[in-house]
C-alpha cells in the first residue's frame, strides 16, 4: 500500500506524518524523526527513581499517596507539620525510598529551609510536587458571620503554602540538570469545593477556586520557560473516605444525593490518579487540566423540603 501523508498546519510549523505498509509512523520536521513510542506492554508509570515531594503526607490523601509513589519506585519525600507518627509506618516498609520532612508551609523561611535541605539530599531536586497539604474548618460559619481571623488563617494554610511551595519548587528547577526537568511536574489538590462552592466554608471553597484556576493555569504557562516538558495539573476530589470527612453525616448526604455513583472516594483512588498525572509516559501531553474525582457530582443540596 502506498504510504499516506497528513500534513498539519500550526502557524508556522508544519508536522508531516508518515504511514508505512506496517503501520509504522514517523514525524518528518527538519530532519528529525519521532521517537519511538512504547507498547501497550511495556508501558509503565515511568517514575522508577523520580524524586517526589508530598506535602501534607501524614494523613488521608497524602498518606496513601506516598505510599502509591514508593510502590511504584518513586524515591519519596513526605512532608509533614506537626504529626510524624503516621508516617513511621511508610518509613519501615519503604527504607531508603521515603524521607520525612518538617515545615510550616505558612512561613516562608520554612518553606525555603526545606527546598534547601531536600536540594542537598540524596534524593535530589524535586522533580515532581503534589500539593496536597491543606485544613477544612471544623465549624460551619456563613460570610455575615466569619471572621478576618478565620479567613486569613485558612487562606494562609490553604492558599499561601501552596503559592511558596510552588515557587521554591521552580526555584529549584532553574539550575537542575536536563533530566531532571524532564520528568518535571506539579499536581495541585483541589476540591469540588472550589468549583461549586461550600455554603457556611467559603473560606475553604475561595482557597481551593484559587488553587484549581487561577494558580493551576498560570503555572502552566511559566513552568514551561523554565523545563520545557514540564506540566501543571489540579486534581478535585469530591467527598473522599476519610475520618475527618466522615464526620459530617448532613454534608456528604447533600453532596451524595446529586453524584451518580451514590459513594465517596476512596483516598487510594485520589492517589491513584495523582500519580497518573505525575507520569511524563502517560500523561506527557496533558497540563493545565482540573480533574475533577467526585463521582459524577452535580454540586450540592442547598435545600431541604421543610426550606420550601
Amino acid at each position: 500500500m502506498a504510504n499516506v501523508c497528513t500534513r498539519i498546519s500550526h502557524g508556522l510549523r508544519t508536522l508531516s506524518w508518515v504511514y508505512g505498509a506496517r503501520g509504522a509512523r514517523r514525524r518528518l520536521y527538519r530532519g528529525f524523526s519521532l521517537p519511538r513510542l512504547p507498547s501497550s506492554r511495556s508501558m509503565d508509570f515511568a517514575l522508577e527513581g523520580v524524586h517526589v515531594l508530598v506535602t501534607g503526607a501524614s494523613g488521608g490523601i497524602g498518606l496513601e499517596t506516598s505510599r502509591l509513589f514508593c510502590t511504584l519506585g518513586a524515591n519519596v519525600t513526605a512532608h509533614y507539620n506537626t504529626q510524624l507518627e503516621p508516617l513511621k509506618e511508610l518509613l519501615e516498609t519503604f527504607p531508603g525510598k521515603l524521607q520525612p520532612e518538617q515545615a510550616d508551609l505558612k512561613q516562608e523561611t520554612s518553606v525555603q529551609a526545606m527546598f534547601a535541605r531536600i536540594s542537598k539530599g540524596t534524593f535530589g531536586p524535586v522533580q515532581v510536587a503534589v500539593v496536597n497539604h491543606g485544613i477544612w474548618p471544623s465549624e460551619c460559619v456563613p460570610v455575615v458571620d466569619l471572621t478576618l481571623d478565620r479567613w486569613d488563617h485558612l487562606i494562609s494554610t490553604n492558599l499561601t503554602s501552596s503559592f511558596l511551595v510552588c515557587r521554591e519548587n521552580l526555584r529549584g528547577l532553574v539550575n537542575a540538570e536536563p533530566k531532571v526537568k524532564d520528568k518535571a511536574s506539579i499536581v495541585l489538590i483541589g476540591s469540588t469545593s472550589g468549583k461549586y462552592g461550600e455554603a457556611g466554608y467559603a473560606d475553604y471553597a475561595a482557597s481551593k477556586s484559587a488553587m484549581m484556576y487561577g494558580l493551576t493555569l498560570t503555572l502552566k504557562n511559566e513552568i514551561v520557560k523554565i523545563a520545557p516538558n514540564a506540566r501543571v495539573n489540579c486534581i478535585a476530589p469530591g467527598w473522599v473516605s476519610t475520618e475527618t470527612a466522615l464526620r459530617d453525616f448532613e454534608m456528604i448526604y447533600r453532596s451524595l444525593a446529586t453524584t451518580p455513583l451514590k459513594k465517596t472516594a476512596t483516598a487510594l483512588e485520589i492517589a491513584n490518579q495523582v500519580a497518573v498525572l505525575s507520569s511524563s509516559t502517560i500523561s506527557g501531553h496533558v497540563t493545565g487540566q482540573i480533574i475533577m474525582v467526585d463521582g459524577g457530582m452535580e454540586g450540592t443540596f442547598l435545600n431541604k423540603p421543610e426550606d420550601l
